[in-house]
């Protein structure tokens, strides 16, 4: 019955600390989307992305209670938000191994708690006419919480949101399951309604969630794509389809209420920073609450902006495009969208006045149109069109390729699966379309779909990433160094299962291994041989060639070799030979990355928007020798004296 709690001044003050230093870099002066899509930059980088299966056993360092009916010698009760009494004696507890399917009434057991519905980011199987579930928002313990199983039951997929008089569940602690009565909101449906001690804990989780997933928001299941048309009962996703708003603002207005009327709780940032230690990010919400405001407190005008100008190509290839044109004036612009051969529905979107159109088929026309929408998502009439066609061949990939797939020891304890993938496509790849995938076979012997997993952001041209298992004990990589971490389906094959990376849900780009079929890639390191450039459907042993199981040498970078053959060769440094610091001519402004590597391909030095506020790469910690300087895509070759 202890209940904690904190004025929110103190809890501001307090919670600013929580954070390591530097964390939240580059926020300082932001406000609105910005400021949310630089949130998103920073809390989706380097995760550590676990399997769904045993993340309740995370709840004994996330979820204890010490708030209430105990106290910080607890090591036994969970803290479930939809049954906590917080000022008398809960009708019911439960401990980690108390998970359950279903029960018929409270007090039964627990279950592992969506609080964005886990329907929101499944993906339906055409050929199956089932769903399976999209890692890494299935296992993502920001929103995922334990809860009375019965409670969830009949929660169903309701939103949260503010109830009438008409209560179809009351439950012990006093939360209910009402229709909805949240002002200025056409949904009126069923809604869950927590007490108020958990309101605040709710909207800064959804809204975590809105930060987190932005870039794909777009892609999942709202239900409906505006709040004009609603359907009592069927339609009960808060997501409006937009990526920088991502809720509807009647919504957005309920869960910042909720968030001010209860404050950041002790118990949120405790379980804030023991998620930090489990997969490497944090809810801003929490430790920034000031920060709810800022973001959603756009006042878009009624004005549609102008039409973008001057729309062109600047390049042509066998599979892309580049165009670029002149920005809309208006200082509401939030980002453009591309449209292909008349079509009613972008190709792609933007927030920048240039962009690289991929997927395309050789010694094709294609035309192009481009529209601008701001901050009330209003769009501008059509750019000029500008018509263009992709050549017969090139030297470029014509997709991202799969070139290290390592199945090494696996057992409950480590995991030595890995996979590296090239961009070799001549231009900047956006990952949020790309996916892993897996197939698995049954008890039965039926070969199946496994859930899947995500990637997200941009890779460069010339640029690989690796994808880790967190088990990993492979001497020459770390979890630190991966840009995906994760143990979910598709990064826990054990040899015999087909494995492939896929662009738009099911549309097969690289294969490792056969489908429906029993493989034998188990306990072998395979890398692509240097002649092989291409992604192909169908795996072919001779494009690879095979070493021991846990190899990884120049594990998650191009061949000095290949790095050399891509430089660029109008890129100057100077002095070369250097002591202490390099310097670049020519236009570095919008260098992304500079990396230097040695000659064994190791990276060795990375520094993240290098010229900012400079000219030069300090090399005074670096050894005698000859190494590589990576400006993204670019290279030269230079000696430390």
């Amino acid at each position: 019955m202890k209940k904690i709690l904190f004025p929110i001044i103190l809890i501001s003050s307090y919670i600013s600390a929580q954070a390591p230093a530097g964390y939240y870099n580059g926020t300082a002066g932001l406000t609105g989307y910005a400021l949310k899509s630089k949130l998103h930059d920073i809390i989706s980088e380097k995760n550590i992305n676990w399997h769904y299966d045993g993340i309740q056993l995370f709840y004994a360092q996330t979820d204890l209670d010490k708030y209430y009916d105990h106290d910080a010698t607890n090591t036994e009760f969970l803290l479930d938000i939809y049954s906590e009494k917080p000022l008398e004696t809960d009708a019911y507890e439960y401990k980690v191994n108390q998970l359950v399917a279903g029960t018929s009434m409270e007090g039964m057991g627990y279950n592992k708690e969506h609080m964005m519905p886990q329907s929101t980011f499944t993906t339906l199987l055409v050929d199956t006419n089932k769903t399976i579930s999209d890692y890494p928002m299935f296992s993502d313990l920001n929103f995922i919480i334990p809860a009375d199983a019965r409670i969830n039951q009949l929660r169903r997929n309701y939103p949260y949101g503010i109830g009438n008089s008409t209560n179809h569940y009351n439950f012990t602690n006093g939360s209910r399951i009402s229709n909805a009565a949240i002002p200025n909101y056409p949904y009126k449906g069923r809604v869950y309604e927590p007490i108020d001690e958990f309101k605040g804990d709710i909207a800064r989780s959804l809204l975590y969630f809105a930060v987190r997933y932005e870039g794909k928001l777009s892609s999942f299941n709202t239900a409906y794509s505006t709040s004009a048309t609603i359907t009592p009962l069927t339609d009960q996703c808060p997501l409006d389809g937009t990526e920088e708003r991502a809720i509807d603002l009647p919504y957005i207005e309920m869960l910042k209420q909720w968030s001010a009327a209860d404050p950041v709780s002790q118990r949120e940032i405790d379980r804030n920073n023991a998620i930090y230690a489990i997969q490497n990010n944090r809810n801003p919400f929490i430790d920034h609450p000031e920060w709810v405001n800022m973001i959603w407190s756009e006042t878009p005008d009624a004005i549609a902006p102008s039409a973008p100008g001057s729309l062109a190509t600047t390049q042509q290839n066998a599979y892309f495009i580049n165009l670029n044109w002149t920005a809309s004036p208006e200082t509401d612009v939030l980002g453009y969208k591309i449209y292909v051969n008349g079509s009613t529905t972008p190709i792609a979107t933007t927030k920048n006045t240039s962009i690289s159109i991929d997927h395309l088929n050789p010694s094709t026309t294609y035309t192009f149109t481009v529209k601008a929408y701001d901050k009330g998502y209003l769009e501008s009439p059509l750019s000029n069109t500008v018509t263009a066609a992709t050549i017969a061949s090139d030297s470029y990939a014509k997709d991202l390729i799969i070139t290290k797939y390592i199945s090494g020891t696996n057992n409950t304890m480590v995991n030595n699966n890995a996979l590296e993938i090239t961009n070799k496509t001549g231009h900047e790849v956006n990952l949020n379309d790309y996916r892993i995938n897996i197939q698995l076979k049954n008890t039965q012997g039926n070969y199946y779909r496994a859930d899947t997993y995500e990637l997200e952001g941009k890779v460069g041209n010339n640029e690989t990433f690796v994808i880790l298992n967190p088990k990993s004990t492979l001497s020459c990589y770390s979890n630190s160094q991966a840009k995906f971490v994760t143990s979910s389906d598709p990064m826990a094959f054990k040899g015999d299962n087909y494995v492939e990376l896929a662009y738009n849900e099911f549309v097969t780009v690289d294969a490792i291994g056969t489908k429906y079929t029993a493989n034998t890639n188990g306990n072998v390191s395979l890398y692509r041989k240097s002649n092989i450039n291409h992604p192909t459907t169908t795996f072919n042993l001779s494009e690879w060639d095979s070493y021991p199981s846990n190899y990884c040498q120049t594990l998650g970078t191009l061949s000095t070799s290949e790095l050399i053959t891509s430089a660029e060769k109008t890129l100057k440094i100077y002095p070369n030979p250097v002591y202490d610091n390099l310097f670049i001519s020519g236009e570095t402004e919008k260098v992304k990355t500079a990396q230097i590597i040695d000659l064994s391909g190791k990276v060795i030095y990375t520094e993240k928007d290098p010229f900012r506020n400079k000219k030069n790469i300090s090399v005074q910690g670096i050894p005698t020798g000859t190494y590589l300087l990576r400006l993204d895509d670019r290279v030269e070759q230079f000696i430390k004296k």
